[in-house]
């Protein structure tokens, strides 16, 4: 049925009257295996439109783009079907477009089937090729040229001589005959048979045969070179046009988006000068390489094993990813978006501006997904597994690093039952090097996050357990234990009542936790040797466990807290406001922020003070809402507990 139809198609011009042929319509045919198919996806730069004198008629229908068989179309990629990629025609027509006059119009018709054989274009042997060669999966490719992609191309190639006139055949073929000692002869027989159809005479058009994939000498097919090479010494009038140095795509076997650039700018170039005209190249946006300095290292954050990200000395940050089939790859860092720029094998390279020290978040982004950096660590932040990127500090930044002569303690990772919520619990719990050592008792700082992280935050992002390490080691804090507990903060806020979140944790650190840390470790369990400290959303949940439980804490403080609207007069039953009561029962009230944030902290210590609250302020130089901002304020604040 399909067959009539297109017998109807064709004659439809026929029993029209016909429009005079326009001789500066030049048209070519396209045929050939997966490369002229294409198996790259195209870029930005490859679906702008060359303008209406670069043409497709296409070869299958496609609703999808409101194309239509055999109908002219502007030629914007996919060429060949629905569902492939860029191909040599692309930039083929394109740099005819910018060689030839402006009054020259390039169409092309383009078929192409992934793996055929070239007896799949061989007019007397397409039948027995589809019915018995064919493998499998190519069954419905070949369906949708009605199992015969040789009278498809010649079927449309009759309809567009009505047009223009044909004045070049393009081939990329040879792969899948690889080792045949015939194919040179089965090429001619494909060639012949469409100038017979089409009457062409050979003498003015040409067959322009594109080579394979080298790779470096390491191509899937690099064998198939020598025959396409030789292939004029068979037929006379077929041009073989160099792949030399032309990318590809990992597979060895296909070029990439930049190797179809080049491949199809060299067959237009070929043409161009066989039509007599010097060869021009349309406009391409080659991005210059990103250059890694010398001096750049890998990041402490990178996975063992990868070569990025890197850091400069400038603090810049270089990130590459693989991703061979990606249109758009960004790397997202420090409220900035890269776009990543291909390398033309496979691969995208970003480098940031300079960034500030300290640990940063970061996620990256193919064709709008986001997703964790496969080279990077992850840690729990932005209430998700996330990528993350140290840029150090000098040696300023010792104090929260490993020394080789520092006694180390250890995190433990504990799992607890919780009565009060029926449910089995996370926490990190830090206990001195000594603590192996003897029967003494300990106090205990318990430590909270901040809202979107986990218990694993202090001693993966903060390195809490080095900053303590080092200032038990120096005499500046005395040995204590730290317990860290995810705080029912790792899910974002959800609506309601933002003073809510996070409180249901309120009943498990009263009933569950400090109960099961001084029934499982050795602790000093009165009030007077139990503080607690929290960051951001964890400064909101210390003030509002301690203050409502002053029998059981002693030492508090806030890093960047989450403590806003509170009332010195009424908040908390008032506590504030008995101020001489608030200065016997805590020793300590500790609060900090960054210098370059700005959360309230400094108007609530200036309330604070003005109710007679004893405070002690500290606020970190150059920083934002940050860890490097956290690491400094439990610097300042551990060496003030526990001592009278």
């Amino acid at each position: 049925m399909k067959k009539i139809f297109l017998a109807l198609f064709l004659l439809l011009p026929m029993m029209q009257v016909q429009a005079a042929v326009d001789p500066n319509f030049y048209i070519f045919l396209c045929f050939g295996q997966s490369n002229m198919e294409g198996a790259a996806k195209p870029e930005a730069q490859d679906l702008k439109s060359p303008g209406p004198r670069f043409l497709l008629m296409p070869a299958v229908d496609d609703a999808g783009r409101g194309r239509k068989l055999g109908e002219w179309c502007e030629a914007v990629p996919p060429l060949c079907r629905p569902g492939t990629g860029l191909t040599p025609a692309d930039w083929f027509g394109r740099t005819l477009v910018a060689s030839l006059p402006q009054n020259i119009k390039v169409g092309v018709i383009h078929v192409a089937v992934g793996g055929i054989k070239i007896e799949g274009f061989i007019r007397d042997k397409v039948a027995d090729y589809v019915k018995n060669e064919a493998p499998g999966w190519m069954k419905g490719i070949l369906e949708a040229y009605d199992n015969n992609p040789y009278e498809r191309l010649v079927t449309l190639a009759k309809k567009a001589q009505q047009d223009g006139v044909i004045k070049g055949i393009l081939m990329h073929q040879g792969e899948s005959n690889t080792g045949d000692p015939e194919w040179a002869k089965k090429v001619q027989q494909v060639y012949d048979a469409l100038c017979s159809d089409l009457k062409l005479k050979p003498e003015e058009v040409n067959l322009y045969a594109g080579n394979i994939v080298q790779a470096g000498g390491q191509g899937v097919c690099i064998g198939c070179k020598k025959q396409i090479d030789e292939l004029p010494k068979t037929l006379h009038t077929a041009q073989v046009i160099s792949s030399d140095d032309c990318t590809n795509g990992p597979d060895r076997l296909h070029f990439d988006a930049a190797g179809y650039r080049e491949l199809g700018c060299r067959y237009g170039e070929a043409v161009a000068r066989h039509l007599g005209f010097e060869p021009k190249r349309p406009y391409m946006e080659i991005a210059k390489p990103i250059e890694v300095p010398a001096d750049a290292f890998i990041a402490e954050t990178t996975v063992p094993g990868n070569d990025f990200p890197k850091v400069d000395k400038e603090g810049r940050a270089y990130f590459r990813i693989q991703a061979p089939q990606a249109h758009k790859v960004i790397v997202d860092i420090c409220n900035k978006k890269y776009d990543m720029q291909p390398d033309g094998k496979g691969g995208f390279m970003a480098v940031t501006d300079p960034l500030v020290v300290g640990f940063h978040y970061y996620f990256m982004e193919v064709d709008g997904i986001r997703f964790v950096d496969p080279s990077t660590e992850t840690f729990f932040g932005c209430c998700r597994e996330s990528g993350g990127i140290e840029i150090p500090e000098g040696s300023e930044g010792d104090y929260y690093r490993p020394q080789a002569d520092v006694p180390a303690g250890q995190v433990r990772s504990i799992y607890y039952f919780a009565k009060s919520t029926g449910e089995w619990r996370h926490a990190m719990v830090y206990t001195p090097a000594e603590y192996e050592r003897g029967k003494k008792k300990y106090p205990v700082l318990y430590l909270q996050h901040g809202m979107g992280e986990d218990e694993t935050g202090w001693s993966r992002q903060g390195h809490m357990q080095h900053i303590m390490d080092n200032l038990i080691a120096s005499g500046e804090a005395v040995p204590m234990i730290v317990v860290m507990e995810s705080g029912d903060v790792k899910a974002p806020f959800r609506g309601g009542d933002r003073g809510e979140y996070g409180s249901s944790f309120y009943k498990v650190m009263i009933g569950d936790l400090i109960p099961y840390i001084d029934s499982h470790f050795r602790t000093l369990s009165d009030r007077e040797h139990r503080a607690m400290a929290g960051l951001s959303w964890g400064g909101h949940q210390t003030f509002d466990l301690v203050m409502n439980n002053m029998d059981k804490f002693a030492w508090m403080g806030g890093f960047s807290g989450a403590i806003f609207g509170l009332d010195v007069n009424k908040t908390y039953d008032g506590a504030f406001s008995r101020s001489d009561e608030f200065n016997r029962r805590i020793h300590y009230l500790f609060l900090s922020c960054g210098s370059e944030e700005n959360f309230g902290t400094e108007k609530l210590v200036g309330d604070l003070r003005g109710a007679g609250i004893k405070v002690d302020y500290y606020v970190s130089p150059g920083t934002h809402h940050e860890w490097l901002t956290w690491r400094r304020s439990l610097k300042e604040f551990v060496p003030k507990l526990f001592r009278k």
